[in-house]
């Protein structure tokens, strides 16, 4: 189900555009011939055949002169939305290095299906997410909650999370031989400012599908592989299969992000669109004491608009 906002756009999107059809259809005739009428009365002129620019429609009432008006407004911003881009806010920070809190960014809805806005029903298949997208979708245990991540598993794939290192064996799909279990490239970059837990968080260079992005490890934090779900008959306890039509996706913040590890796949269904462009990103780091509240922001961040790798 779509969110409070879509539902109110499509709403007023149709009760706009239903107002102003029935008014064209029947009233707005009958008040125009009226018009007409009082207008020969007026000038005594019977050859007056029409009326033109503002006098074809004086007596337009209210209601209807504003859902004219505000029937193209809405009706450009839910098909924007709904089919093409949607904004949205980064809250948190288990997608940084790659997206920090503050950041603003547009979603393409488009990327993996055109859905209806209300029911979220797949109308036209346009494609599927790829090894290494960053993804919006709905939560899988509460679909009222938007979360973002980067896709790591694919359908029939063998995902590992052993050390702090990706192994994933793709999904056979009738190849001879079958792929066997590779190791995810990772590069040390270096030691970054961010801090967590006491330790500064090293940068890695990951390779996933044809797609190059950065992680954060903390090297003081324990893989909490207790936590990790769902347990799947079959698999270790850091091994999961992906199944159909289902997406496991992990943050890039590796150590900080509740993801696939602790809650399972991503059901094609859920999926929102792909995270393609940062379009503004703002800085909040007031302190509580400030005269000015902390939800003002303190600075832009220039240097990070652009594409999202």
């Amino acid at each position: 189900m779509a969110n409070y906002f879509a539902i109110f756009l499509v709403a007023m999107t149709a009760i706009t555009g239903f107002i102003w059809l029935v008014d064209a259809m029947f009233f707005a005739p009958k008040r125009k011939v009226i018009a007409l009428e009082e207008r020969r009365a007026i000038l005594g002129d019977e050859s007056i055949i029409e009326l033109v620019g503002e006098e074809a429609d004086p007596n337009l009432p209210a209601l209807v002169d504003n859902a004219k008006q505000f029937f193209p407004i809405f009706a450009l911003v839910m098909v924007f939305r709904s089919f093409l881009y949607e904004p949205f806010q980064i809250p948190s920070g288990s997608m940084m290095p790659t997206l920090l809190v503050g950041d603003f960014i547009l979603v393409e809805k488009f990327s993996y299906g055109i859905k209806d806005p209300i029911f979220r029903t797949k109308l036209i298949e346009t494609g599927e997410p790829e090894r290494g997208d960053v993804v919006v979708f709905k939560f899988p245990s509460d679909p009222n909650v938007d979360f973002i991540k980067r896709v790591v598993g694919l359908p029939g794939d063998r995902v590992i999370y052993r050390n702090k290192q990706l192994y994933i064996t793709e999904a056979c799909n009738g190849q001879q031989p079958c792929p066997t279990e590779k190791m995810v490239t990772q590069i040390y970059t270096g030691r970054t400012d961010f801090i967590s837990r006491g330790a500064y968080l090293e940068e890695y260079t990951e390779g996933l599908g044809t797609k190059q992005h950065s992680l954060l490890r903390n090297p003081r934090a324990i893989d909490p592989v207790a936590r990790y779900e769902p347990k799947q008959p079959g698999t270790a306890i850091n091994e999961w299969i992906v199944p159909e039509n289902s997406y496991f996706v992990m943050g890039d913040n590796r150590d900080n992000s509740e993801d696939g590890r602790y809650w399972g796949f991503v059901p094609d269904a859920n999926l929102v669109g792909e995270a393609v462009l940062i379009w503004v990103s703002f800085e909040f780091d007031r302190a509580p004491e400030d005269f000015l509240p902390t939800w003002l922001p303190s600075g832009i961040r220039f240097e990070r608009s652009g594409t999202i790798n």
